[in-house]
């Protein structure tokens, strides 16, 4: 056998190697997932800026338990919410692996992932995000119709979310009838539309009164003891008082973590 075959060879059986490496690490992965309700491997974002290539998450990993109260801070900019919308499936990393409730998302093709997302994970955005055209409550039945649900069964859910929220006289109203922490509160209910496990949300509290914030804080809470996992972006002290962890997020990278309460056992 000549050097040249000798080396090819070499070349094969350490790609092999390195291959069967990094499927038993997958399997690993996999089975770690069902002890939490998020993993992500090594997660890199980029964005290209003109010229300029900016890394807006930076080589994380992280995971999360099922239950579990996240609070991310850090300054304007950090990347937080990129963090946030990869976790939830809503962008995809440039390389990593998330797993979520099992599944590996990081892989999923667009359309698998919505339909991923519908199901198990509810947004709740700094800006609210509700359809213009659409009245609060057909806000809230725009995702539960599209997993199938009949009409009046999303019209009965719709009514007792936007009762929890003490929005029901307003459940016939356009999102521009109604006050920023109305709309928030619609934002909520339509995030829990579909009875997610995960809920996500950026700054949900920024420029709301304080009645308003403390009437979020309170529903958080309870989701908080009906054991959902949630993971949320704020500065709000209020909400900082329910995480069972904080990471402080600056430049793309986690800074360090503050664990205020431990909740696997």
């Amino acid at each position: 056998m000549s050097e040249k075959e000798k080396s090819v060879k070499k070349r094969k059986k350490a790609n092999s190697r390195k291959k069967k490496i990094n499927s038993l690490e997958d399997d690993a992965l996999i089975v770690e997932s069902e002890e939490y309700s998020i993993i992500c491997k090594d997660l890199i974002k980029d964005y290209e800026i003109g010229d300029f290539i900016v890394r807006a998450v930076d080589n994380i990993s992280i995971t999360i338990n099922s239950g579990e109260f996240i609070v991310i801070k850090g300054p304007s900019g950090a990347g937080k919410t990129t963090l946030l919308n990869l976790i939830g499936g809503l962008d995809s990393p440039n390389s990593g692996t998330i797993y979520s409730l099992g599944v590996r998302i990081s892989d999923l093709e667009e359309e698998s992932l919505s339909t991923w997302r519908l199901i198990n994970s509810g947004f709740v955005f700094q800006n609210y995000n509700l359809i213009s055209t659409l009245t609060a409550e057909e806000n809230i039945i725009f995702p539960i119709n599209l997993t199938g649900i009949p009409l009046k069964e999303g019209r009965e859910r719709a009514f007792e979310l936007l009762s929890k929220m003490g929005l029901n006289d307003r459940r016939e109203h356009l999102p521009f009838q109604l006050s920023a922490g109305e709309q928030q509160r619609v934002a909520i209910a339509r995030a829990l539309a579909n009875d997610p496990p995960i809920i996500l949300a950026d700054e949900p509290t920024a420029n709301l009164d304080k009645k308003t914030s403390q009437f979020i804080r309170d529903f958080l809470k309870e989701l908080k003891n009906a054991t959902k996992t949630i993971i949320i972006v704020t500065h709000d002290d209020y909400l900082i008082e329910l995480a069972d962890r904080i990471i402080n997020f600056d430049d793309g990278k986690i800074v360090n973590e503050e664990i205020i309460k431990i909740t696997k056992n």
